[in-house]
């Protein structure tokens, strides 16, 4: 148990049947009243964000959540089978709890499975990726009145807008936050 006074952004704590993330905590004391504590929250399940009232000297139950890496071996067309580096063992997910990190995963990458006892919470991706470029429009000479980048398709199906000096076939490094190019590999 912690008391909410010491509760910091990044640690999670339980809360009722939830598993919450604190984003942002501040603390309001006024002259002969017990001080309010206004968590912002993120459902580490759900993903939704929320804001919570504490009074000062609540407690809650820290959670610990375990990272361990595994490697994606691959789609079975339901599920992503991720292998325990370490132990061999497999895990599958559900392909719809994993829309978003799909389009940065390739097979025998390595990642993070975020856990919860034994409960799956989700993958954690680096923040950045090297994907090759398999389709790439031509650029035309001259084209920079409006904007200097084109489309392309990456290896993972993800499209983006790249420099009009990209071609095909080059690997070049993803953002996994925004899904943008970032830079040649």
């Amino acid at each position: 148990m912690v008391i909410v006074n010491d509760l910091k952004p990044g640690m999670t704590f339980e809360y009722g049947n939830d598993i919450l993330t604190v984003i942002n905590v501040d603390h309001n004391k006024t002259a002969m009243r017990q001080m309010i504590i206004k968590v912002k929250v993120k459902n580490v399940r759900t993903g939704v964000i929320n804001e919570m009232s504490f009074t000062g000297g609540d407690k809650v139950e820290l959670a610990h959540i375990e990272k361990k890496e595994m490697q994606y071996l691959y789609d079975d067309g339901t599920n992503l089978v991720f292998m325990d580096t370490n132990t061999y063992d497999q895990v599958e997910i559900d392909k719809t709890r994993l829309e978003w990190e799909m389009q940065f995963l390739k097979v025998n990458d390595n990642v993070f499975i975020s856990m919860y006892g034994e409960e799956i919470l989700g993958v954690i991706l680096p923040d950045k990726v090297e994907l090759q470029i398999t389709e790439c429009e031509q650029a035309v000479k001259g084209d920079t009145a409006t904007s200097a980048t084109k489309n392309a398709v990456l290896e993972t199906g993800l499209e983006i807008k790249v420099p009009l000096f990209i071609q095909n076939g080059e690997m070049v490094i993803i953002s996994t936050l925004d899904g943008k190019y970032s830079g040649r590999a």
